[in-house]
């Protein structure tokens, strides 16, 4: 029987996005990951190397996954409070890229450059150029400088899941109310972006 590579892959980069998103690049086990994918564990090394290698695929993998499925361009700038709800529902469904950047962040970031640092950081240009169309446009406030919103946004959306109990303590109507939570970032984004203000 042929040895089906890419559903074994597929197997492997799952289980280690959940592994990872739980144990963080440290204490991630190949073990685990092995046995949750169902291979051994020396498949894992002749497909994605060691762990740190993993590591950096699985967070690379996930973050053109949230590229794809919330692309920023001008005419999504020019509602940048629909795009940021957008971005909630993406982590409200994928509530584990948030994990996996932070525990970049705690790991590697002072390291040097992380996983694909050049490629995210042109995609995050591209992004940062489509909101300062949007402001030349009028659609957008032009007074905060292009790379402040996107990264407000990206802060806004995610924080919701970094940090639950900040809004269980700050915001305890919203704490189990995922559609006011989304609507409140929505009205705070448009405010901060909004050219009439």
């Amino acid at each position: 029987m042929a040895w089906d590579t890419a559903r074994t892959r597929r197997l492997i980069l799952d289980a280690a996005v959940g592994e990872f998103a739980a144990h963080g690049p440290e204490a991630a086990r190949m073990d685990r990951i092995a046995a949750a994918a169902g291979v051994n564990k020396e498949r894992i090394y002749s497909y994605f190397g060691n762990k740190r290698q993993m590591f950096a695929i699985v967070l690379t993998t996930e973050l053109e996954r949230l590229a794809e499925a919330v692309p920023l361009d001008e005419k999504a700038a020019s509602d940048l409070g629909e795009y940021a709800g957008q971005v909630f529902d993406y982590h409200r469904a994928h509530p584990h890229f948030v994990r996996l950047l932070h525990w970049e962040g705690l790991h590697l970031a002072d390291e040097g450059p992380v996983a694909a640092e050049a490629e995210r950081t042109a995609h995050y240009a591209e992004k940062i150029a489509a909101l300062a169309r949007a402001q030349e446009s009028g659609h957008l406030d032009p007074r905060p400088a292009p790379r402040e919103l996107l990264y407000s946004v990206i802060v806004l959306a995610g924080w919701w899941f970094a940090t639950p109990q900040l809004r269980r303590m700050l915001m305890p109507d919203l704490d189990r109310d995922p559609d006011g939570q989304r609507a409140a970032l929505v009205r705070l984004v448009r405010r901060l972006s909004d050219p009439a203000n």
